[in-house]
């Protein structure tokens, strides 16, 4: 007789940091993702085992033409001065509708006045947020700046 085991399936620890900031990008697994930072290559490893087939880093995504539904800026180990720097280009790979995930070591706070000055100079609202053992995260999207000073 032959018995069947259950594949045991272990969790890598990047998928349980990957996780939390998919679910504050509010994507499908059809989304488009690039992701930029250090450990960019085991994010999108990560993103890829969790079935986000579409996910790249970018190092393999061409130039700039605003056609990714989500950039994941992994400033972790970074300054805010560095996270912005890369703001700066990452955020041309953006469509207009897509959302920015700004992902930061555990001892900076994503909501801390720094990152949120940094954003709002590029164009961005934040509009959510996550704590994780791992660090914190924020998600935000492009605001109108025309639309915003017809309401104010």
């Amino acid at each position: 007789m032959v018995s069947v085991m259950n594949p045991i399936r272990i969790t890598a620890a990047g998928e349980r940091i990957v996780k939390p900031i998919i679910a504050l990008a509010h994507c499908s697994k059809l989304a488009r993702i690039i992701v930029t930072g250090a450990n960019s290559a085991e994010a999108v490893t990560d993103l890829h085992r969790l079935g986000f087939a579409r996910a790249t880093t970018t190092l393999n995504c061409g130039l700039p033409a605003g056609q990714y539904d989500v950039v994941l800026l992994d400033g972790r180990q970074h300054s805010i001065k560095a996270v912005e720097t890369t703001l700066d280009w990452a955020a041309d790979f953006l469509s207009p509708a897509g959302v920015l995930i700004v992902w930061l070591d555990p001892r900076q706070s994503a909501t801390a006045r720094p990152l949120r000055s940094v954003l709002e100079s590029h164009g961005f609202w934040i509009e959510a947020g996550t704590v994780h053992e791992q660090g914190s995260a924020v998600a935000a999207r492009r605001y109108d700046k025309g639309l915003i000073s017809e309401v104010a």
